[in-house]
């Protein structure tokens, strides 16, 4: 035989087992995706979010999550790490921060301070007199892997979300280690309580697949947070056990309920309006191939020895949505174009509707009065 020919062979021998055998980030877990029903019902397709305009924030890139301060005026942060303030229509702004990491969630306590879920630090606080504090970097035992969104309760006790114990964000990115999660499905995901009171954390629940933003019901007696990995938004009890999400569905238990199910993309920040009204955004659309590979793990742990630019990622689609504590979706704006590459949330104010973006140089604001008057309909 010719020695071309062996040397095909010796190829194409090693490729197969560089495919079949090359180490990979996950430990990929079989599970079975539900059927998409694809855009009906209360997501019947529209372009409704298309109408946002678009406040560029240049050259710094991803607002991923926005709050407004006690100063009325808009704070967000950045890839590059930096929590910026603005006014509302994007002028004057200016660095209030820079964390050294990846801020994510932002909110504000009772004495004016800025909290920082960072998902390379962990919980994080800017002092009056300028200084950043690191709150809290372990619960249970274990490092907060990876910080993701946090809510202060009027009781002065910060709700985190801790997206994956499994995957790095330090190591990864954090979109990386969000996607790597995602197919791993490992669940390793928890909620957390930091009492600023006391400098204790607690685990509140455990066994979520990349739990991601999450609020506060009315009578801040319960979360609402968006496990992005199933697609779902779950309501925990804030009791003072440790709950086990996938347990306590399994049982039928009260203390978790499922509000909203199978939905159309990846669920992100979860914020509450002062009208009760809760909102979150799709990062990514559903993609049909991802949900195939749900039952093949071993698929899915090739798919990470192709080239990135093969990675199962869905296209840019935006979506927002706002439901009730029921779990009745209210207003549902999409726009195919995905003028912003990823709508990663909303928060709602003063009558406009400020959407953010993992990736994009600019944020979205979108006047609520310029829709139809009656969002139930769609």
């Amino acid at each position: 035989m010719r020695k071309w020919v062996w040397f095909v062979l010796a190829l194409l021998a090693g490729l197969a087992a560089y495919l079949l055998a090359w180490p990979v980030p996950i430990e990929p877990v079989a599970w079975q995706a539900p059927q998409f029903p694809g855009y009906v019902g209360p997501h019947a397709r529209n372009e409704r979010l298309a109408q946002l305009q678009l406040v560029d924030v240049a050259p710094a890139v991803g607002p991923e999550h926005i709050v407004f301060g006690p100063d009325g005026r808009l704070h967000t942060g950045m890839l590059s790490g930096k929590v910026l303030r603005m006014n509302r229509d994007g002028t004057g702004i200016e660095t209030v921060v820079d964390t050294g990491g990846r801020p994510l969630g932002l909110d504000f306590d009772g004495g004016g301070r800025l909290v920082i879920a960072d998902a390379l630090r962990g919980l994080l606080a800017l002092e009056p007199d300028g200084r950043l504090v690191v709150l809290t970097d372990r619960a249970g035992g274990t490092p907060i892997l990876y910080a993701d969104a946090v809510k202060v309760a009027t009781d002065g006790r910060m709700l985190l979300t801790d997206a994956s114990q499994r995957q790095s964000p330090a190591r990864y990115g954090t979109f990386d280690a969000a996607l790597f999660d995602i197919l791993e499905q490992s669940c390793s995901g928890r909620v957390l309580e930091f009492d600023a009171a006391t400098g204790a954390t607690r685990v509140v629940a455990t066994g979520l697949c990349f739990p991601n933003g999450v609020a506060l019901t009315a009578d801040e007696q319960g979360l609402v947070v968006a496990e992005t990995g199933n697609y779902r938004v779950l309501r925990i009890a804030r009791s003072g056990q440790e709950l086990d999400v996938r347990a306590a569905l399994a049982a039928g238990s009260t203390e978790v309920r499922v509000l909203l199910d199978n939905l159309p993309g990846f669920p992100d920040n979860v914020t509450r309006d002062a009208d009760g009204r809760f909102w979150t955004g799709f990062t990514k659309p559903r993609s049909k191939a991802i949900d195939d590979l749900s039952g093949k793990p071993w698929l899915r742990a090739l798919l990470l020895r192709l080239p990135k630019s093969l990675w199962p990622v869905p296209p840019v689609y935006g979506h927002v949505i706002a439901f009730d504590e029921q779990g009745q979706v209210l207003l549902d704006l999409q726009d195919p174009a995905g003028r912003l590459p990823e709508t990663s949330g909303a928060t709602f104010h003063d009558g406009r509707l400020y959407v953010q973006s993992l990736h994009a140089a600019a944020l979205g604001v979108l006047d609520l009065n310029d829709l139809p008057a009656s969002p139930r309909s769609q």
